[in-house]
């Protein structure tokens, strides 16, 4: 199978190449695309070097899939291109989440929406998808009323040049900044840009896509997201109010149960889920298990996942997966 990486020169491009590969995804021929400037420039896979073409390049080339990881405006831009040209695209970037038109997905929750008629699927923002992972056999046993979530996430998340920025902080280099302040000891409660409402366009984000992928607009979602200087993974406090009671031992069997989610749920031990240990993993990780003990049928939880895996590359490449095993790919 012909496979594009639109983005293959980019921190979650060169994830999805290394997800790709450990995952065994049948790629009979790897075409790596980015900007033109980066055309010519080499990138490996399975210990051979591909040589980065352009877009132009790409869509002549016919591949399979393309699996983009390039920005919105890029997005906008190029994905309709390889539609047109018969190419699935599977989309990173935020720009085609809301479009009633296309379908939002994480293989482990909604998979089942997708059909051969879909061309552009959207991979969500990586602290909704670790999230909705969770919240998905919650909903379906006790019904979800609301959720209040805050993030506490990765730098990873913003770019290499947040990882560069945190790490010239912390040897003392002087250095492009990728934030309005510093990183290094010290949290922003800022993630993306502000919208009327006072929220910041990844806090909408979560609020809307749980919605729609869980596919209940009666859920209310309310969300604080915050940068920290960790690398790894990000995390999330997340509260749930119910319509229904709910039993600790049953939630834990249900979370147990959940594809995609291990639980990390021992206090007595100290045992609970954190970045460094999500780091490389695929899976989502959920501990911190408790009633809120302010309200009625309320659950505390603490969730984590390394958000270029799961968050991105690792969803991007899973729905690839299933639309191959479901016959709407090219065998």
């Amino acid at each position: 199978m012909k496979v594009a990486v639109v983005g293959a020169t980019g921190l979650v491009g060169s994830v999805m190449l290394k997800v790709l590969a450990e995952r065994n995804f049948p790629v009979t021929e790897l075409i790596p695309v980015a900007s033109a400037k980066s055309a010519g420039k080499e990138v490996e896979f399975k210990g051979k070097k591909y040589k980065v073409v352009t877009v132009d390049d790409a869509i002549a080339m016919k591949p399979d899939v393309a699996l983009f990881s390039a920005g919105g405006d890029t997005s906008l831009a190029e994905a309709p291109r390889f539609a047109d040209a018969g190419v699935v695209v599977i989309d990173n970037s935020s720009a085609w989440r809301m479009d009633p038109t296309k379908k939002l997905v994480v293989p482990e929750v909604n998979a089942n929406v997708l059909t051969v008629n879909d061309k552009i699927i959207a991979n969500p923002n990586c602290s909704t998808i670790q999230m909705v992972v969770v919240l998905k056999p919650l909903h379906q046993k006790y019904k979800i009323k609301r959720v209040v979530v805050s993030t506490y996430q990765s730098v990873t998340g913003t770019g290499v040049k947040a990882v560069d920025q945190l790490m010239n902080e912390r040897n003392g280099i002087e250095g492009p900044m990728a934030y309005p302040y510093p990183i290094d000891l010290n949290v922003i409660p800022q993630i993306d840009v502000f919208q009327d409402n006072g929220y910041t366009k990844e806090e909408m984000k979560m609020i809307l896509e749980t919605q729609k992928i869980l596919g209940d607009n009666s859920i209310k979602v309310t969300a604080t997201t915050v940068r920290i200087p960790v690398m790894g993974g990000h995390s999330e406090a997340v509260n749930i109010e119910f319509e229904n009671d709910f039993d600790l031992a049953e939630v834990r069997s249900l979370l147990e149960a959940q594809q995609g989610v291990i639980v990390q749920d021992d206090p007595a031990n100290l045992v609970y889920p954190m970045p460094k240990d999500a780091h490389n993993k695929d899976e989502v990780f959920v501990g911190r298990i408790r009633r809120d003990e302010s309200q009625d049928n309320t659950l505390n939880l603490w969730v984590v996942a390394d958000n270029l895996r799961k968050g991105a590359a690792t969803n991007a490449v899973q729905i690839a997966e299933y639309l191959l095993k479901e016959g709407l790919l090219p065998a």
